[in-house]
């Protein structure tokens, strides 16, 4: 994708005493080489779920190859906020949760409520998720809700004990399974290409309530606090500084071409396996298993069992990916509180996060690093936050208080709250994006050009419509 921020990549250089991967000072910009991908890789695994792909499968049953423009839009508004999260913590030196903070205490209470309540349901679900295809493969073994419990303790144990190296190079790993999965799978059902370039024309279902459908299928592919996980992704790696910017633009990309690769090769499952015999599946994960039961039809139980690989994979790298990324976000929150706190009982001053000591909008390249002690930014990729109790507490909530979920149903009244915050959370991270790089927050060539505010503000109304339309869709007569 072009450069969204409106000003070219080779100005800036890094800041003062930063390093790069190899623990040398950077005095300009890095070249962007693939020798680098990473964090891409992750945001890319953990953004797409087996939600995901049941809900483009779905779209492929339903319309065929019609809504595969809409797709393909979607990777486009995800890569803009991707990157615009990730331009944030190399610009200014600083994290995402530190922007969030200078705009208010009404982010902090927001962010809060939201990771403890969407904490606590996703870890049921994403457990769930990933026991499903482990159920189906071997049915004798044990019951789903225990393969659920072995998988979350599996995530806790593996991102307790591993730091970020360790964690990118598994999810890679795994990535590259979901990816030969997928595109197998798009390639046997023998797709008609003609068709398929006729869905690139932007042309709506002729049903009720097309627009909405569209709508969705855009908003949900590839992720929702994965995208402001990037931004701590791309510290961890230990990009820190405008540096960087080149790779990370780079990296941001690779992550959705490989995204939409996964949803476009399941739209095609979707439209040939499914459309053409006007066979629907249920929504959510159980639907992959009614899939893997139909593959095993058509194509025998060699593809079937080859498919439920990949279903695990989708699901586990959701899994580990949320175990690390959002705790990695908590840990930041908490880190920050407490620096808060400690000042306000000192009675000393600090500058507003994100904005240079120098003077308000810095035009030096070097971000906005305090000319003393390191950056929030610089923390996380020293490895300091995932050696947290924050982090490691919240791993602790994402694992052990879901199992009660899987075992004694999910309570309704947490389930609409889930739904409402998760649905508030995109349009919270696009129009919060828009303001912090539109102001002296962020470094003068740094911030937002036409194509980012313009790609920005198309997200946060698109996030914004379906917001409204999730909250009016909750029973809420049954709330009370």
């Amino acid at each position: 994708m072009a450069d969204t921020s409106g000003n070219a990549d080779t100005t800036g250089s890094t800041a003062t005493g930063n390093t790069g991967e190899t623990g040398k000072a950077l005095s300009g910009p890095r070249k962007s080489s693939w020798k680098y991908i990473g964090p891409g890789i992750v945001v890319a695994a953990t953004g797409v779920g087996a939600g995901d792909l049941v809900a483009t499968l779905i779209a492929g049953s339903n319309f065929g190859y019609t809504l595969l423009w809409a797709a393909v839009i979607g990777c486009l508004v995800k890569i803009s906020l991707a990157e615009a999260a990730g331009r944030w913590h190399l610009s200014t030196g600083r994290t995402l949760f530190d922007g969030w903070a200078s705009l208010g205490r009404w982010t902090s209470w927001f962010f809060v409520v939201y990771v403890v309540i969407w904490g606590f349901v996703y870890g049921a679900a994403a457990m769930s998720s990933s026991g499903l295809p482990l159920q189906a493969l071997f049915p004798d073994v044990m019951d789903l809700e225990w393969w659920a419990v072995l998988t979350g303790l599996v995530g806790l144990v593996f991102v307790w004990f591993n730091k970020y190296e360790v964690f990118e190079k598994v999810m890679t790993v795994l990535v590259g399974v979901m990816f030969v999965v997928t595109v197998y799978l798009a390639i046997r059902v023998t797709p008609n290409l003609g068709d398929a370039f006729a869905g690139l024309l932007p042309v709506l279902p002729d049903e009720k309530d097309s627009i909405l459908n569209t709508l969705g299928l855009i908003g949900g592919v590839g992720g929702t606090i994965t995208l402001a996980a990037y931004g701590y992704w791309v510290n961890a790696k230990g990009w820190t500084n405008t540096g960087w910017m080149k790779v990370m633009r780079l990296d941001n990309r690779v992550a959705y071409i490989t995204t939409g690769i996964f949803v476009i090769s399941m739209l095609f499952v979707g439209a040939e396996l499914l459309h053409s015999s006007n066979v629907a599946i249920a929504s959510g994960d159980k639907g992959l298993i009614q899939l893997g039961d139909i593959l095993e039809d058509e194509y025998g139980t060699a593809t079937a069992k080859f498919f439920l690989i990949g279903f695990f994979a989708t699901s586990f790298t959701s899994l580990i990916g949320v175990w690390h990324g959002v705790s990695l976000m908590f840990a930041d929150f908490v880190e920050r509180y407490r620096k808060d706190r400690a000042d306000r009982a000192t009675g000393e001053g600090k500058p507003p996060a994100g904005k240079a000591t120098s003077g308000e909008g810095s035009t030096s390249g070097e971000g906005s690093a305090p000319s003393g002690g390191s950056t929030s930014g610089e923390e996380v990729a020293s490895g300091a936050r995932e050696r947290s109790w924050p982090f490691r507490a919240y791993l602790l909530w994402l694992t052990f208080p879901p199992i009660v979920l899987l075992f004694q149903g999910e309570p309704f009244r947490l389930i609409i709250l889930y739904g409402v915050l998760g649905a508030a959370f995109l349009p919270f991270l696009a129009l919060t994006l828009v303001w912090l790089l539109n102001s002296s927050r962020t470094p003068a060539e740094w911030r937002n050009g036409i194509l980012s505010n313009s790609m920005l503000t198309i997200a946060g109304l698109i996030f914004v419509i379906l917001c409204v339309k999730q909250i009016w869709d909750q029973p809420w007569s049954e709330f009370f």
